[in-house]
């Protein structure tokens, strides 16, 4: 069955009026500022720190403990999906959106038990991220020390 000009058309305004309008430019804009207060946010907390005395290394660890903490509360509080709908992937892509992809699939299914829901849910998404960034290193340290063992490269073993 064919349809008519007429429907075709009025299918067609219904499309255009249901298919949201994406501002691209203002979109990336958002994305940037909102995932350069993060690290503003970061970057203050990690001078805090070690202003108070801790190494550079222990500052860095907790300033990220803090941010990855602060997502999950954000996350438990259901208030992350919010500011992820406003900002984009300036929220998304930080350590801060990392620790979302781990905290929200557990909390979706905690009414599944610990096991069948928190335990086989809780990495589903950050779980390829983990799985084949440990595949790529191992795989990348095994070349660079074949690599190495042929004189190709030199130093940096040891």
């Amino acid at each position: 069955m064919k349809a008519t000009k007429e429907e075709e058309k009025a299918y067609g305004d219904y499309i255009k009026k249901v298919t949201p309008i994406h501002n691209t430019a203002f979109n990336v804009l958002r994305a940037f500022v909102s995932g350069g207060l993060i690290c503003l946010v970061g970057e203050f907390l990690n001078e805090l720190l070690a202003g108070q005395g801790l190494s550079q290394e222990v500052a860095g660890a907790w300033t990220q403990i803090i941010l990855i903490g602060t997502s999950v509360l954000l996350t438990g509080l259901n208030l992350f999906p919010e500011i992820a709908k406003f900002a984009g992937a300036g929220v998304l892509v930080p350590i801060t959106g990392f620790a979302n992809s781990v905290v929200a699939p557990a909390i979706e299914y905690k009414k599944e038990g610990q096991v069948f829901g928190i335990g086989v849910k809780i990495f589903t998404i950050s779980g390829p991220v983990i799985l084949y960034g440990v595949v790529v290193s191992w795989l990348l340290g095994v070349i660079y020390y074949i690599l190495h063992l042929t004189g190709i490269l030199s130093g940096g073993m040891g």
